[in-house]
């Protein structure tokens, strides 16, 4: 007979202990970014480039029939236009399923991909602000990355949150990631952590990055996140 494997139970989950825990959801959270590489390649390497052959097919077609065929050239630009859409369409899919996108496109592309999701279904108001001069290495622009994504899923959820502020920045020679809300305060004392916070500290321990939540009830809550900035080669 196969040995199945049994789904964790609730009562099971509460008793792990929060180190087990996270790396039993960081290990199937990799699994599923491994299916989004996947399909990203596939949207931006196989569908746009064969969109993009289609649009060269219809240019040379136009070429071809424009003087036999009046109104030929006029339809085939309108087709082309629609393609060009679609390309833009995929590449944008294509970037929001990439897991690798601050590696490979840059943190400020992948923080301002993040804000500009979050604001189609965010009745407040959500603020970035990048200092483009900072320059981030891929592998720590893609543990930030990670972390404001797990912490501006946790803002969104808060209850009577109507703004969220994503600032990163150099300060005195360590890279600064600042994530706050004005929503309900959930403070250090909390009984129980969200999955979402387990993987911020997980992400934040394993890329031996220095972590604090602060705020208050008045003022909402803080998240910062922060570690060595890379030295600057001499010229």
């Amino acid at each position: 007979m196969m040995n199945r494997k049994r789904p964790l139970s609730d009562e099971r989950i509460n008793s792990m202990p929060e180190a087990a825990l996270a790396e039993m959801l960081f290990g199937a959270l990799n699994e599923h970014e491994v299916t989004l590489a996947r399909v990203s390649r596939l949207l931006h390497d196989d569908v746009s480039q064969v969109l993009s052959a289609a649009g060269l097919q219809l240019d040379a077609l136009r070429m071809d029939f424009d003087e036999s065929a009046p109104g030929v050239g006029e339809r085939v630009i309108e087709i082309q236009s629609m393609l060009e859409q679609a390309i833009d369409r995929l590449r944008g899919i294509s970037n929001e399923l990439n897991p690798a996108v601050a590696e490979r496109a840059g943190l400020h592309f992948a923080l301002e991909q993040l804000t500009g999701k979050a604001r189609e279904a965010f009745a407040g108001s959500i603020r970035l602000h990048f200092d483009s001069s900072v320059r981030v290495p891929p592998a720590q622009a893609k543990a930030f990355y990670k972390i404001a994504e797990y912490a501006m899923a946790a803002a969104l959820e808060r209850s009577g949150c109507s703004l969220i502020d994503v600032q990163f920045k150099q300060a005195h020679g360590r890279l600064v990631l600042e994530i706050a809300d004005n929503g309900e305060f959930v403070g250090d004392d909390a009984k129980t952590k969200t999955f979402g916070m387990l993987l911020i500290e997980y992400h934040a321990a394993k890329s031996d990055f220095q972590l604090s939540a602060g705020g208050s009830p008045a003022d909402g809550n803080i998240l910062r996140i922060s570690c060595p900035a890379a030295a600057r080669a001499s010229g």
